[in-house]
């Protein structure tokens, strides 16, 4: 069942326009949210995360899309899906109303979410080997529009064909400067001693819900010290740890890049102390 402008269909019959601006100009944001026997994980963050990504993208924000709403709209969705009482994965999109070419006829907007079991209620630390590579066939530019969720993945798709090709499980993204700023789909974070790194949001990186929220953890332990840097590709090899977050995986350590071999020490630290987080909201 898929949640179309507010109307529960089947995924069967739920069409979306060939002229929809979503898919002829990438004119759309989403937030992937994750949800424990009905409940929105860290939903107060992709609520506000998903406004600001409406407002710099110049989408008409409808009065009635308060934080209320829009989570009844996504528990609505679930229970129509019976997976109001086990994991799951919801991909609410917005998109700009049909009409115009380039320069849309309105600021108006409609949505649609769907929703998918997950195998698991909280993270699990993956510790399967888990090999990555710089992709430098393109880079992300630095700036505003590179920190939102929108449809223009384009270099992401083109990384994870590139990465599927050559037998990597991931692929890490450059900027127009040749900084390290993420990964195919998730923050980068790397450990060196004491000190965790990860880049600014500045530098061209999305500005990730688990990203803010190893932020949060990190700064108030005693044991870490939280930078946020530009990373450099010759960093990569000195780290002691990388490890990748994102809303649906939680941490995924690095096994490798290049002949680097990596621990997970850290990593497992933070999973744990995430999922204590994700259990409080």
């Amino acid at each position: 069942m898929t949640n179309v402008n507010g109307k529960i269909v089947a995924s069967s019959e739920a069409v979306l326009s060939v002229k929809n601006r979503g898919f002829n100009y990438g004119d759309s944001v989403f937030e992937t949210i994750r949800a424990i026997n009905g409940k929105l994980i860290f939903w107060e963050d992709h609520y506000f995360r998903l406004m600001a990504s409406m407002r710099i993208m110049r989408m008409e924000i409808p009065s009635s899309f308060s934080p209320e709403f829009l989570e009844q709209e996504i528990q609505d969705l679930l229970e129509a899906n019976n997976l109001q009482d086990s994991p799951a994965r919801i991909r609410f999109s917005v998109y700009r109303k049909e009409g115009g070419f380039y320069r849309p006829q309105t600021n108006d907007i409609e949505y649609v979410a769907i929703a998918e079991p997950l195998p698991d209620p909280f993270y699990l630390l993956n510790d399967e080997f888990y090999e990555v590579e710089l992709f430098k066939d393109h880079y992300v530019n630095s700036g505003l529009l590179s920190g939102v969720k929108t449809n223009n993945k384009a270099i992401n798709v083109l990384g994870s064909i590139f990465a599927a090709e050559n037998d990597y499980a991931n692929c890490l993204l450059l900027n127009e400067h040749k900084s390290v700023i993420e990964a195919l789909n998730g923050n980068l974070f790397l450990v060196k001693g004491n000190v965790i790194k990860t880049p600014p949001v500045t530098d061209g990186c999305l500005k990730g819900i688990i990203r803010g929220k190893i932020v949060e953890i990190t700064k108030k332990l005693d044991s870490y010290t939280l930078v946020e840097e530009s990373i450099s590709p010759f960093e990569l090899q000195k780290a002691d740890e990388l490890f990748i977050t994102n809303v649906v995986m939680g941490i995924q350590p690095v096994s490798k890049y290049r002949k680097k071999e990596f621990k997970m020490e850290v990593a497992k630290d933070l999973l744990s102390k995430l999922n204590v987080q994700a259990r409080l909201v």
